[in-house]
């Protein structure tokens, strides 16, 4: 729990950048709101504008203004206020760091030092706080994934940070793992024995989980093209949530515990190589369509390229864990941007039963399944067979629901964002939620075999329509199997 009098200070690089206003500064209100924060915290933002404490906090009200869904209140704004202060500095200056020094001058208390910015500039702001002494015992920082664009680049990042913090200070956000349906995976596996003993092959048929976008780019251009849809959202999210649905029960709750499992999944995934990559990876580019009348650009068009992008805004994948627990076991990731529609969720089919006792009247029964919905409405479905009630002789099954919604089921309880409780947990010096270097590193690892695989193979991306789910060939890669995407 959090010392309701214990100095803190939050101190934000990037204080008027998209991630700060979109996401932090409405999490710190509503932590304020909730009562959550020390009454010594203050929140510092850093920035190379001449600011004062007056024009920042302009900012900081407009930008929950714009981002926030909830009504701002006059006492919980006015004591927000009151803990915002603003540092003129220039992050690739190292002599401007002094400015900080003045400011974070009060004695033993911990200090927050949250990396808003591209992961090019952290090497910088390290530099810069060891400069003047200012990565002290009592500090921690939080960077964002992902981290780099390959293993070498990600070893890199991880090595100049470590020249200034340990590894127990360094805390590496993916927001995926401070949503409530990702948290409530590790209750649903591991609390409930209609679950525990039947998590594994010779129960589970196979899994599905997808990452639906229905926006473009949405100006992340620059960003995106040099990145790609792989390492914006398979190596830090999708991996993620494939961890945590397949690992094995942690000795405790402990952050290293829970790190330790996953680290055995990444271990345990089966690399591509430039033979089986055309069965198992599918890439896309979306293209221009009309929908409803409206005309939707394609990539190209969005990015204002004329010329070619290789550059994939869609893949599918089957992946496979070669581990006593999932050998066997299909798991099949798909992400994309301009689908039909935003969503994320998890979907676990369960295998037959061994012998269909109702084979005269229904042959191929339908797979009991948990879907698992992530974003937009957060919580749980569970699809069963069961008797039509009727008087006919014959049984005759079929499929019902049983649902839960966090939102309905939870309507008496507040419920916090990722950003709200990933927050809080830095500030509790909790990193279960958070990213452990090694996790980063072997995630690259294997997302490197991909694109060494592609880059023998030198295929460009297939075009799919702005709106649709993707090429077809996606379609065809699950279908071989057997299945058809949820």
């Amino acid at each position: 729990m959090i010392n309701i009098n214990e100095t803190c200070d939050l101190v934000i690089f990037g204080a008027k950048g998209d991630l700060a206003c979109r996401k932090l500064l409405p999490s710190l209100y509503k932590l304020e709101k909730a009562n959550k924060l020390s009454n010594k915290m203050r929140i510092i933002g850093v920035g190379r504008a001449n600011w004062d404490k007056n024009t920042y906090s302009d900012i900081v009200y407009k930008s929950l203004q714009q981002f926030m869904k909830i009504k701002i209140e006059e006492h919980v704004w006015k004591n927000l206020f009151s803990r915002l202060e603003f540092c003129n500095l220039d992050v690739n200056d190292t002599h401007s760091f002094h400015k900080l020094k003045p400011i974070l001058c009060r004695s033993n208390h911990l200090i927050i030092y949250y990396f808003a910015m591209p992961p090019n500039t952290f090497s910088a702001i390290c530099k810069g706080l060891g400069k003047v002494n200012l990565n002290l015992d009592s500090t921690r920082i939080i960077i964002e994934k992902p981290l780099g664009s390959s293993l070498k680049t990600s070893k890199k990042i991880n090595y100049e940070i470590s020249k200034y913090f340990l590894e127990n200070q360094i805390f590496r956000i993916d927001h995926y793992l401070g949503k409530e349906t990702i948290l409530n995976l590790i209750a649903f596996r591991f609390s409930n024995s209609l679950f525990y003993y039947n998590w594994n092959n010779k129960f589970i048929d196979h899994i599905q989980i997808t990452i639906a976008e229905k926006i473009g780019v949405e100006g992340r251009n620059k960003y995106f093209d040099n990145t790609g849809q792989i390492r914006d959202m398979v190596q830090n999210h999708l991996l993620q949530i494939l961890t945590i649905i397949t690992m094995s029960q942690p000795i405790n709750l402990c952050s290293n515990n829970i790190q330790n499992e996953k680290v055995k999944i990444l271990k345990a995934l089966r690399p591509f190589d430039n033979i089986n990559i055309h069965n198992k990876v599918v890439l896309g580019q979306y293209s221009e369509n009309i929908i409803n009348g409206k005309k939707i650009p394609s990539y190209l068009d969005d990015i204002r390229k004329k010329e070619h992008s290789n550059t994939e805004t869609f893949v599918s994948m089957k992946v496979n864990i070669d581990n006593k627990r999932w050998y066997g076991v299909p798991f099949y990731l798909r992400t994309g941007k301009r689908l039909p529609k935003k969503c994320s969720k998890i979907v676990i089919f369960f295998k037959n039963v061994p012998v269909n006792i109702f084979n005269n009247h229904q042959n191929n029964l339908p797979k009991n399944k948990i879907i698992i919905y992530l974003q937009p409405n957060e919580g749980i479905n569970i699809q069963i067979l069961n008797k039509i009630p009727g008087l006919e002789p014959n049984y005759k099954l079929d499929k019902i629901n049983l649902n839960f919604n966090y939102n309905r089921g939870f309507k008496q309880i507040e419920l916090f964002d990722a950003y709200d409780r990933l927050l809080l947990e830095s500030i509790r010096g909790n990193q279960a939620l958070f990213v452990r270097k090694d996790e980063v590193e072997l995630a690259w690892k294997w997302i490197d075999s991909i694109f060494n695989s592609f880059n023998i193979c030198r295929n460009p991306p297939i075009l799919y329509p702005s709106g649709t789910w993707g090429p077809v060939l996606s379609n065809i890669m699950i279908e071989k199997d057997g299945y058809t995407w949820n």
